[in-house]
């Protein structure tokens, strides 16, 4: 018998409508036209390689569901997230526009691949701020494309994240105080020092570069389409933090599939909901306080205005997902439920197949999602052991 347990709050979006269009204002976020140079940039990698898309058929059927799909992320370039894709696309697309300003001339990714830019991309200095994952793609990418890197963290960013940025020789610098805190740091100390910022949250004064973030996650979404072979899910399960991820999904996944779109069902910590908080007040607001929970990379208190403007009417669930389910959840992937491969999920992975599962096993919550037997659920698997000492400590 499949096991798992953990508490749920729902907040129905009451913006949300099928039969919305996807608008001219939310195409400029992010589109599937837009994609299509991010999707032949990133293919063109040293490494890239397609993950999988698991069909867990076994857990489908305890969980009494038509379908449960998991996109497997753990193992994204060796990065073990699908952030892989956007932090370090950016830090390429910034160091072309940085390159062209000061030169005349824009390199293209080829051309930084191979080095020919060497000595003047070494003079450009990008900086982030970030929980993990964000900040080992954007270390990452300015190793591969030959630029500085400046990363702070927060207080509660774990010593094996921080060394798995340092090793691909970015500067790690921690504060005392939060995400958001580290944000603001990062945001000043970039004006100050001539940094170019590659954050995968937008705020006043700073729309542009998300968007690139952004953009490169659609290499993964591109994927999923092709994988489901025609099929659509009914309903998206995706993971919260500051909205970048879920606006993607829902954005990319909308452009593709139009009035036949998935329900998008957003899922945060409980500590940590400012989507679903805003949700409620139908405008941004922040979640303030020490933001704990074991799902570090979604221990956001503050949404990306560009995350909003997708999500405001195009999220039509926003859940929360109590902390006890999340190593629940990580040891059955990790087994194998049945006859299913075992899976490398971390902890900010889960959330969404989680909550999907216990869902559905609630008539309440079930009748709210509109989940039943015929439901084909996709969930994103967005990360592996990228804190490989909290995995093991957490799946034994």
């Amino acid at each position: 018998m499949l096991k798992l347990s953990g508490t749920l709050t729902h907040f129905l979006n009451p913006l949300a409508s099928a039969k919305h269009a996807y608008s001219a204002e939310q195409r400029s976020v992010l589109s599937v036209e837009h994609a299509q140079t991010a999707i032949q940039d990133i293919t063109r990698w040293p490494g890239y390689a397609v993950t999988p898309l698991h069909d867990l058929s076994a857990t489908a059927a305890a969980s009494k569901l038509g379908k449960l799909w998991y996109k497997d992320e753990s193992q994204r370039f060796g990065l073990k997230s699908f952030k892989a894709l956007g932090g370090a696309y950016a830090v390429a697309r910034q160091l072309q526009l940085v390159l062209q300003a000061r030169h005349g001339e824009m390199p293209t990714i080829d051309d930084l691949l191979a080095g020919k830019w060497q000595k003047e991309a070494a003079d450009v200095v990008v900086s982030c701020a970030t929980d993990g994952n964000h900040g080992r793609s954007v270390s990452w990418g300015a190793q591969m494309f030959g630029c500085q890197c400046i990363i702070y963290i927060h207080r509660d960013v774990s010593e094996g994240r921080k060394e798995a940025m340092e090793a691909f020789g970015a500067q790690v610098i921690r504060i005392a105080g939060n995400y958001d805190e580290s944000v603001r740091t990062a945001d000043v100390e970039a004006k100050k020092h001539d940094r170019v910022i590659v954050s995968d949250t937008s705020y006043e004064g700073y729309m542009e570069i998300p968007k690139d973030v952004a953009l490169g996650y659609t290499v993964m979404l591109s994927e999923i389409v092709e994988q489901l072979d025609g099929e659509v899910p009914t309903h998206v399960f995706v993971q919260g933090g500051v909205g970048g991820l879920a606006s993607a999904v829902c954005g990319y996944f909308w452009d593709v599939w139009g009035e036949a779109r998935p329900r998008f069902v957003i899922v945060e910590p409980e500590k940590a909901n400012c989507l679903q908080q805003s949700a409620k007040a139908g405008k941004p607001v922040a979640v303030l306080g020490d933001l704990e929970t074991l799902m570090a990379g979604l221990a956001c208190g503050e949404v990306s205005s560009l995350a909003w403007t997708i999500l405001s009417n195009g999220a039509d669930d926003f859940m929360t997902i109590s902390e006890e389910a999340i190593p629940e959840a990580m040891r059955i992937l990790a087994k194998g439920y049945d006859t299913e491969p075992a899976i490398e999920a971390g902890e900010s992975a889960v959330p969404g197949y989680a909550a999907a599962i216990i869902a559905n096993r609630s008539p309440e919550f079930a009748n709210k999602l509109g989940l039943d037997s015929t439901s084909r659920v996709l969930v994103l698997g967005t990360e592996g052991a990228t804190d490989p000492e909290l995995y093991r400590e957490l799946v034994g």
